[in-house]
C-alpha cells in the first residue's frame, strides 16, 4: 500500500505531484491512499507507505477542465475526494475524452462535489459579516468545506484598505493591508458580539423587508439557517417572516371586520397592483385583478389575463371573454352578478415579432399568485366557484389535475367552498372544426348551468 500524507486538507498541489508519479508508475487505485491529519474515513488510512516504483509509462497530459475540477473537489470535506480524483486521473490517462462523459457515475460524483464547494465559496462571500474592534474588523464564519484559503484573495481585493480577520473553526486569516497571515482555527467566543453600527443596519433591513416579495422556501435555499447565527440582520428574520403575511392580511381585515366588502376588494386590488411575488410583473403592462360585486354568489376563475386584458387591466375582455359572455348568456348566468378573476394576475407571454403569444403559467407562478385568490375568496365567500381549465384547478385545489378527471362533478375546495371544473373558453377558439366547436360550446353551456344551480 502506497500512502501519502498531505500537510493541509486543501493541498491540491501536493496531491497532483504524488498522483502523477503514481499514475506513471501504473499504481492501481486500490493500492494508493492520501491522508490528511485530522481527517478520518479514507478508504485506506495511514500516515506513510512504501516508496513508489520507478515510472513505467511515458508522460501524459490531462485536459484543463480536469485540473479545474480537481482544484474545486480538493476543497471538499469528503475524505475520499483524493482517491476519487486519482481514479479519474487514471481514466483520463488512458482515455482523454472521458472528461466529456457526463453520464459517467464517477464524473457526476466529482461534479457534485465541485458544485457544493463552489456554492460554499459563494455563501462565504455573501454571508461574512465584519464587526469593528479597535479599528480592525473581525468576522466569524463556519464554512462547510476547506474554502478559506481559496477565498482569501476575494476578501483581500474587496477590502484591500481595511485591517480584518476572518475566524473559522479550522483556520483563521488576518490581513493588515499588505500581508495575509494564517493562524489556527478559533471558536465563536473569539469573535465579537456586535458593534454600534449593527442597530442602524438592522433597522434599515427591517424597513426594506417587503412581505409581498417573501418566498420563504427560496430564501432558505439561498440562505440556510446555519448561517443565521453569524449575521446581525438574520436575528430579525423569524419575526419578519412570521409577520409578513399578517401585515398584508391586516390590511384586508381592518376593512372586512367593518362589513364593507367593496372597500375590502378595492384595498386588495390596490395592494395587488404592486405585486412582485413572481417575475411576471417585469414584462406585463399591469396587474389584472378580479372584477365583480363583492357579494357575488358565483366566482369564475380563469387562467391568466391575455394580451387585451393586460392592456385594459380588466379580466375576460378579449376573444376568450367574449366567448365566455356568450356562453353565460346561453346558460342564463348574469355576468354582472358574477365575480370573474384569474389564477395568475399578470400576462405571461412569448414575443413573436410584434405579437405577444400566450405562455402557460408554471407551478411556481401559480403558487405565488395563490395568496391573492385566497384573499378574494375570503372577502366574497362565493357559494359556487367555476374553474376554467387546469391552471384554475391547480390554483384552487393546490395540485395539478387533469380536467377530464375533475369535470362534471362537485368538488370541495380547501376553504370548504364548492366548485365545478370546465374548459377554458380559449379552448373553443382554437378548434378548427366548426361542428365539433359547436358541440363543445353546448357542453360548456351545460357545465355553466350545472355550476350555477
Amino acid at each position: 500500500m502506497y500512502r501519502f500524507p498531505l500537510a493541509r486538507p486543501d493541498d491540491v498541489d501536493a496531491w497532483r505531484g504524488s498522483a502523477r508519479a503514481a499514475a506513471l508508475a501504473n499504481v492501481a487505485p486500490d493500492d494508493i491512499s492520501w491522508t490528511v491529519e485530522g481527517e478520518t474515513g479514507d478508504l485506506f488510512g495511514g500516515a506513510s507507505g512504501d516508496t513508489l516504483p520507478a515510472a513505467t509509462l511515458p508522460p501524459f497530459t490531462v485536459p484543463k477542465r480536469f485540473l479545474d475540477l480537481a482544484g474545486d473537489v480538493a476543497l471538499h470535506r469528503d475524505p475520499q475526494r483524493f482517491a476519487l480524483l486519482y481514479a479519474m486521473l487514471l481514466r483520463l490517462r488512458d482515455h482523454p475524452g472521458a472528461i466529456d462523459d457526463e453520464a459517467d457515475p464517477l464524473r457526476r460524483r466529482l461534479d457534485l462535489l465541485a458544485k457544493e464547494v463552489r456554492r460554499d465559496i459563494h455563501k462565504m462571500r455573501a454571508f461574512v459579516r465584519f464587526r469593528e474592534i479597535d479599528g480592525a474588523y473581525v468576522a466569524w464564519f463556519e464554512p462547510a468545506h476547506h474554502i478559506v484559503r481559496a477565498n482569501a484573495g476575494f476578501f483581500m481585493r474587496r477590502f484591500a484598505t481595511m485591517r480584518w480577520s476572518i475566524l473559522t473553526p479550522d483556520l483563521s486569516i488576518h490581513w493588515d493591508g499588505e500581508t495575509l497571515r494564517e493562524a489556527p482555527g478559533a471558536t465563536r467566543a473569539d469573535a465579537p458580539d456586535g458593534d454600534p453600527v449593527e442597530d442602524l443596519w438592522k433597522g434599515y433591513y427591517a424597513s426594506i423587508f417587503n412581505p409581498a416579495r417573501l418566498k420563504t422556501g427560496t430564501m432558505l435555499k439561498e440562505m440556510p439557517r446555519r448561517y443565521w447565527a453569524n449575521m446581525p440582520e438574520t436575528a430579525l428574520i423569524p419575526q419578519l417572516v412570521a409577520g409578513a403575511q399578517a401585515r398584508e392580511t391586516r390590511m384586508v381585515d381592518r376593512i372586512v371586520t367593518g362589513g364593507n366588502m367593496t372597500k375590502s376588494l378595492e384595498a386588495l386590488r390596490e395592494e395587488a397592483a404592486h405585486c412582485t411575488r413572481c417575475g411576471l410583473y417585469k414584462c406585463a403592462t399591469q396587474t389584472v385583478f378580479g372584477e365583480g360585486p363583492a357579494d357575488a354568489d358565483i366566482m369564475i376563475v380563469g387562467e391568466q389575463p391575455g394580451d387585451q386584458e393586460d392592456l385594459a387591466g380588466k379580466p375576460f375582455v378579449g376573444p376568450a371573454g367574449q366567448m365566455l359572455d356568450r356562453a353565460m348568456a346561453a346558460a342564463g348566468v348574469d355576468r354582472s352578478r358574477v365575480y370573474v378573476t384569474n389564477a395568475v394576475k399578470h400576462f405571461k407571454f412569448e414575443p413573436r415579432g410584434k405579437r405577444r403569444i400566450h405562455a402557460k403559467p408554471n407551478a411556481g407562478e401559480i403558487s405565488a399568485c395563490r395568496w391573492w385568490i385566497d384573499q378574494e375568496r375570503a372577502i366574497i365567500t362565493p357559494k359556487r366557484t367555476i374553474m376554467l381549465g387546469t391552471t384554475a384547478i391547480h390554483s384552487l385545489l393546490g395540485k395539478s389535475l387533469t380536467l377530464t378527471s375533475q369535470r362534471g362533478r362537485d368538488l370541495v375546495l380547501p376553504d370548504g367552498g364548492v366548485a365545478r371544473a370546465t374548459i377554458h373558453p380559449s379552448f373553443l377558439l382554437r378548434m378548427p372544426d366548426k361542428s365539433r366547436a359547436d358541440e363543445e360550446f353546448a357542453m360548456f353551456v351545460e357545465d355553466l348551468k350545472a355550476a350555477a344551480k
